[in-house]
């Protein structure tokens, strides 16, 4: 067996192991997958990163209008309600035009979101969960769906 491999290394290719011209080549073909496809999940991490920081600030910015909601009384108009809140999670503004985008894709049911009144310390609590829409890179390697949770606590100050 040794005679063989011997034989087949130095009469019938010569000079193939002393050669190093497609070594780069052959290192790139090598290396190319693993570097696309960790740049692919750093873009796709970072798209999630992305898409819970537009949920935080939408709960934030609900959470604050919420916040300085006039009582329910005839004497002050216009009162809030929790809909214009959902709206300003979803789309950042209590009026948006028509066609306009959500802050993340997928994210503008107003069920998704669930606000409690406030409790005995004054605090409204506003959560939600959305589903994120991956990428196929995500079903290649096998992770399931991702579901993005947040939630946003603020203290009823009144008018």
């Amino acid at each position: 067996m040794m005679a063989l491999r011997n034989f087949i290394r130095h009469r019938l290719c010569p000079g193939f192991w002393q050669q190093e011209e497609g070594a780069v080549l052959a290192e790139a073909l090598l290396a190319i997958p693993f570097v696309t496809l960790f740049a692919a999940g750093i873009l796709e991490f970072g798209s999630i990163f992305w898409e819970r920081m537009q949920i935080d600030a939408g709960l934030r910015d609900a959470g604050r209008y919420l916040s300085r909601c006039r009582p329910l009384s005839g004497t002050y108009v216009p009162t809030c309600n929790q809909a214009t809140a959902k709206t300003i999670a979803f789309y950042g503004t209590q009026t948006p035009a028509a066609g306009a985008t959500p802050r993340v894709p997928g994210w503008n049911d107003p069920a998704d979101i669930t606000i409690t009144a406030p409790d005995a310390d004054g605090n409204i609590t506003i959560s939600t969960a959305h589903l994120y829409q991956s990428s196929p890179v995500f079903g290649f390697l096998g992770i399931s769906a991702i579901t993005i949770s947040s939630f946003h606590e603020e203290r009823y100050i009144g008018w």
